[in-house]
């Protein structure tokens, strides 16, 4: 299979692009770092710092190396990041452009996931949320529940705007396949 399209066009900030390599990768780099952690909640953590990084720095991928390999090694570096600074939280400092230019990802055109989580009536979309870890129920809450921006829940969880949209993403995702299991 092909990926350098899909990288060239999450280069010029495609959204879809970027679902594509985040599912297509996910396993791989939070198996990876699974096993160096053997902590799901820290190599979920860092998977999502992973990506978030590589999407802010996406435009200094050299294709002469596999992208795999490039997301293992920014992984790496997350993980002594969060060793160093003996913390099981991952933050990672961010210029104001740097800022911007990951609220310009954001893609407002309801997914797939979008859909199937509007289409569920309201008590049983809170047991499937209820089904997910604390951390993503509490970015579910605050989006969907008290309609915060992506900019104000990156606020209100302390955390970088890239890790909130990646959480968001993935968080999405995971209720998604909830809902379509218990169909």
């Amino acid at each position: 299979m092909e990926i350098n399209p899909y990288i060239e066009k999450a280069k010029t900030g495609d959204q879809v692009a970027f679902t594509y390599l985040l599912d297509h990768y996910w396993n791989e780099v939070y198996g990876f770092m699974l096993k160096r952690t053997e902590n799901e909640t820290d190599a979920e953590d860092i998977t999502i710092e992973t990506f978030s990084k590589a999407f802010d720095k996406i435009a200094t991928y050299n294709p002469e190396f596999q992208f795999n390999t490039w997301l293992i090694a920014i992984a790496k570096n997350v993980h002594i990041d969060m060793l160093r600074k003996k913390k099981s939280t991952v933050f990672v400092e961010i210029t104001d452009e740097e800022d911007h230019q990951a609220y310009n990802i954001a893609d407002t055109t309801p997914s797939i996931e979008d859909a199937l989580i509007t289409e569920q009536n309201l008590s049983r979309l809170l047991q499937f949320i209820k089904e997910l870890k604390p951390h993503y129920q509490e970015v579910i809450q605050l989006r969907y529940f008290q309609e915060m921006s992506y900019q104000e829940i990156a606020e209100q969880l302390n955390e970088p705007l890239s890790n909130v949209k990646i959480k968001l993403l993935r968080a999405k995702k995971l209720l998604a396949e909830i809902i379509e299991s218990k169909k």
